[in-house]
């Protein structure tokens, strides 16, 4: 296996540009993280950030990484379970409608159902609707929702850039 071209370009490259790229931001002012107010949130949302954040790394990695290599299926599949506790933790997340679902909740059952058709496909050696729903799942299911995460009055808004 050539770690080079299978690990250390698609998983650590962007997370060292992303760390570079946060850190640059908050050295500039624009952002203020506290973290805290992360850590006094709710256990659920908390293992639901945590389990996105880790997604988002390993899928950009999966994304840029070889295809069809051993190492590709069992990260995959790390990946499959990271988007799992994501889904599932996010239907006990009910704050913003006073313990209702809200509208963002609409995207567990997508995330369910492509996750379980992205891995019939793979098994199934479809390869071209497999690469089409593992690029649709992350920006569709895992990079959309997320951006409401950093809507102004929400958590991501305050950890980031403060009250």
């Amino acid at each position: 296996m050539n770690v080079t071209k299978n690990i250390l370009i698609p998983f650590f490259l962007p997370s060292a540009l992303l760390a570079g790229a946060v850190g640059l931001v908050v050295a500039a002012g624009w952002l203020r993280l506290d973290f805290a107010v992360l850590l006094a949130a709710p256990l659920v949302i908390q293992a639901h950030v945590w389990a996105a954040v880790a997604a988002v790394v390993l899928g950009a990695g999966q994304l840029l990484a070889v295809k069809g290599s051993a190492s590709h299926r069992a990260l995959g599949y790390a990946w499959v379970a990271l988007m799992l506790a994501a889904a599932i933790s996010a239907i006990f997340i009910r704050e913003i409608n006073d313990g209702s679902f809200s509208f963002i909740h609409l995207f567990v059952p997508l995330t369910l159902a492509g996750l379980l058709g992205l891995v019939l496909h793979a098994r199934a050696a479809r390869v071209t609707r497999h690469k089409w729903l593992a690029a649709a799942l992350f920006f569709g299911a895992l990079i959309t929702p997320g951006l409401f995460a950093f809507v102004p009055g929400r958590l991501m808004w305050h950890v980031f850039f403060g009250a």
